[in-house]
């Protein structure tokens, strides 16, 4: 049940999980993944991350880019925009601020005050 529940809470905010992931630089899905699971969030896997990646990059928000690699096969890199900058900037206060108030219920007990 608790894994359920981590998992819906998890989905409403994967979008800007993954553009925090590319703030200091390109990254690619195995690594995003990684970062996130290191956070505490526990394990996305690519059937989940590999269509929100799509999901931005049509959105404009990253820009991905096939390399090819000495050994083994590569791999898409991917970087924010300008345009996911500023929807990541907008988006973590909108965040932020449900947040709050979110805690600040839960801690008032389910007072109506």
């Amino acid at each position: 049940m608790a894994a359920d529940r981590r998992s819906s809470w998890l989905k409403g905010v994967l979008d800007l999980l993954v553009l925090s992931c590319l703030t200091d630089g390109e990254s690619y899905g195995y690594e995003i993944a990684k970062s996130l699971a290191e956070a505490g969030l526990g394990e996305i896997k690519g059937g989940t991350l590999y269509p929100v990646l799509n999901r931005l990059e049509e959105a404009g928000l990253v820009e991905a880019e096939f390399r090819a690699a000495e050994r083994g096969p590569g791999r898409r890199y991917y970087r924010l925009t300008g345009p996911g900058r500023t929807h990541l900037a907008a988006e973590s206060e909108a965040w932020t601020e449900f947040h709050r108030a979110v805690r600040g219920k839960l801690h008032a007990g389910g007072s109506t005050t």
